[in-house]
């Protein structure tokens, strides 16, 4: 049972092929049995399980259908779960049991969804490799000695080994993308608003979204229909109605409009990547799309941008945990200087204190308008590429990432090289539009994604043209060995 994906799962509930209940079981097994080796669950919850499940098929007994009805989940450990350590990767966080439901949490239970146990993942979502947990770092199902990619490298290595269909993420620079791109798998950040973030605990408000992880694009759509939609409890959250994502994954891609912007394959592109994305634009101009050439010209200034706005962000975010009222609390203070002081020092690891210390200075006094204020404004000036160049195409195309995944380690003692990894997926961010990862080769034995961009609320185009182009190629299909 653990080869399916969440289609076939609905179909095989909903004809009684199996009970939730027997599903349940077999993949906690498997769980117990598998992700040692891998390092992908935090937390895993097999008493709530078996009780979501049994409630799923007395749902299904009593005549209820849906196609989450009884499906397993895990969500990344900074979604909020009653009763359930909720610990953002970190030691700040260890002993903190969630109060209450995240918006997204919630969301999936009411449709029935099984919930396995919380992901790892990097600390407070810093991170492009999962190697900066207070848990250890995750480990790539293709390959042991490689990074799966990050933040959300539990949930993308948990599904890649088979563990369960589908988990949540979010992408605040990439974070679901690419690690889906490094593990074989679609992932679709969705457009800033789309989902709720209460419950969800902030890295970078403003970048911030949550998404599914899954096998394929149409699984994506499934959990994407059940996770989406207006929360008056969430700020940031957009009263915009959610089409029913399933419906339009055939539609044909005769005339669609794709661009290929110039900048994406400059230095650092490695040139296979470079001819896996050709390859994948060949399939789509196969199936209808008219592929054209376009600019995005400030892209160049995306990093450095994105590397002042998400820690200053993160630096006021993070002000909370100070150890007085949860979270980690240092031994036996001195004073109140001396309980933030320690509790922060000891509470936070390496990568989190080095993007608050840069947060901070950026907001400082004599310093937010020549950093702060002008990132900002790069930002503008970044959303105003896309929405020029959505005026002559439908969708944009490019390398999810420069690189196959690095071996675990090999970038630890250069932050830099690593924030690099994050060039083409953190525009999407900035801008705020949706973007979508899916297979398309491997390099080395790795597997390597494609990413498609589209205009905002444009979802469904993204998954449409991922489910055709998975109709045509196998990619998806593959699975690690041992897995």
């Amino acid at each position: 049972m653990h080869e399916l994906t969440l289609a076939e799962i609905a179909r095989g509930l909903a004809d009684k092929s199996f009970s939730s209940e027997e599903l349940t079981g077999a993949l906690l097994a498997r769980v117990k049995q598998i992700d040692p080796q891998i390092n992908s669950f935090i937390s895993v919850t097999e008493e709530l399980a078996l009780g979501q499940a049994r409630a799923a098929d007395a749902r299904r007994a009593a005549g209820e259908t849906g196609a989450l009805l009884g499906a397993p989940i895990a969500h990344k450990d900074l979604f909020c779960t009653l009763g359930v350590r909720t610990s953002c990767g970190s030691k700040m966080l260890d002993n903190f049991k969630a109060p209450y439901d995240a918006t997204v949490v919630a969301k999936l239970a009411e449709a029935g969804m099984v919930t396995l146990g919380k992901t790892n993942m990097d600390e407070f979502a810093m991170g492009s490799a999962n190697e900066s947990s207070h848990y250890g770092a995750v480990k790539n199902p293709w390959n042991l000695e490689h990074v799966p990619g990050g933040s959300s490298g539990g949930s993308a290595a948990a599904v890649a080994a088979r563990l369960l269909p589908a988990t949540t993420g979010t992408d605040t620079g990439g974070s679901i993308r690419q690690p889906a791109a490094l593990t074989n798998l679609t992932g679709l950040k969705p457009t800033y608003g789309r989902v709720s973030r209460w419950g969800m605990i902030a890295y970078a408000s403003s970048l911030d979204q949550g998404g599914p992880l899954a096998r394929t694009a149409e699984d994506c759509a499934l959990l994407l229909q059940g996770m989406a939609g207006f929360d008056t409890k969430d700020s940031t959250s957009i009263d915009e109605p959610v089409p029913d994502y399933s419906a339009g994954l055939n539609g044909s891609l005769q005339g669609l409009r794709i661009g290929l912007p110039k900048e994406y394959f400059g230095a650092g592109l490695d040139p296979r990547i470079a001819e896996l994305v050709q390859a994948s634009v060949k399939e789509l101009e196969k199936l209808g799309a008219v592929v054209k050439e376009i600019s995005l010209p400030n892209m160049q200034h995306a990093i450095p941008a994105y590397y002042v706005i998400a820690p200053a962000e993160a630096s006021s975010n993070l002000s909370r945990f100070d150890g007085v009222r949860f979270g980690y609390r240092c031994e036996a203070p001195k004073d109140l200087t001396d309980l933030y002081k320690r509790s922060r020092g000891e509470g936070f690891g390496a990568e989190v204190q080095r993007r608050i210390m840069v947060g901070t200075y950026a907001l400082s006094a004599g310093y937010y308008d020549a950093y702060y204020v002008k990132a900002q404004q790069i930002r503008r000036l970044i959303k105003n590429d896309f929405m020029a160049a959505f005026n002559d195409v439908d969708l944009i195309l490019g390398p999810t990432t420069p690189n196959p995944a690095w071996k675990l380690g090999a970038k630890s003692s250069d932050p830099v090289a690593a924030y690099l990894e994050d060039v083409y997926t953190i525009t999407a961010n900035l801008a705020g539009l949706p973007g979508l990862s899916m297979p398309a080769g491997f390099v080395d034995g790795l597997p390597v994604g494609v990413q498609l961009l589209a205009p905002y609320f444009q979802e469904g185009r993204l998954l449409n043209v991922a489910h055709r182009y998975q109709q045509v190629t196998d990619w998806h299909t593959r699975a690690p060995n041992g897995f």
